[in-house]
């Protein structure tokens, strides 16, 4: 199928209020051409430069989703244009993100990333140390970055229960931080192969790449 097949066939699943993130890292601008042309317009990456080098070359009125980890040192070659971070897992990067904010008299959207997964090799702080960040006087002097949800990974697994339940818990984290927090709006999870599920499990906005675009070529 091709791309607008795919892009098609994934919207006609989603309800309303879902936002679908189209992931096109290392994806040819061509790829993302045709997803463009087919109605998306909100597409995430998980390099620094290479989303710049897209932004660059693509129409303006694409919002772009910086979806992976984030170097403190590469905040500034995004911080022109990006319209939302998902992975802010530190207040270390979220100074950063706003010192780079205000440089362009913006003001950027961010997600917490909350560790849900059992695996080492997730990023993401604890929903004690998200609620602490929520409450301090540092972060309420942050006033070039927005706080509008949050973000999780779940174990990469086929044990869907342990899946399911890694959501429910980031759903209920979400719940938890809106009480200190009302702005926040947005959980972002679930991907090509279980975003239903997330979904169910209280998902606003899921990152869907392979479904849309095939899968990846990392050569």
């Amino acid at each position: 199928m091709s791309i607008k097949q795919n892009l098609s066939r994934i919207k006609s699943t989603l309800p309303e209020h879902i936002t679908l993130v189209a992931v096109s890292k290392t994806k040819p601008v061509s790829d993302l051409m045709e997803a463009y042309d087919a109605g998306q317009r909100i597409f995430g990456e998980n390099k620094i430069q290479e989303m710049a080098d897209k932004y660059v070359e693509m129409p303006k009125d694409i919002e772009w989703h910086m979806i992976g980890h984030v170097q403190r040192n590469k905040v500034k070659y995004m911080a022109e244009f990006v319209k939302l971070i998902h992975g802010v897992e530190s207040f270390k990067l979220l100074n950063e993100i706003n010192k780079q904010a205000k440089k362009h008299n913006r003001i950027i959207d961010c997600l917490l990333q909350i560790k849900i997964a059992e695996e080492d090799s997730k990023f993401g702080m604890s929903a004690s140390d998200a609620s602490t960040l929520l409450r301090s006087d540092e972060f309420s002097e942050l006033k070039n970055i927005r706080i509008v949800g949050v973000m999780g990974m779940a174990t990469f697994t086929d044990d869907m229960t342990q899946v399911e339940n890694e959501f429910k818990f980031l759903k209920h984290t979400f719940t938890e931080l809106k009480a200190i927090n009302p702005e926040l709006k947005t959980i972002s999870m679930g991907m090509s192969g279980d975003y239903m599920l997330a979904i169910d499990c209280g998902s606003t906005m899921v990152r869907v790449g392979s479904s849309i675009f095939g899968s990846r070529n990392y050569n």
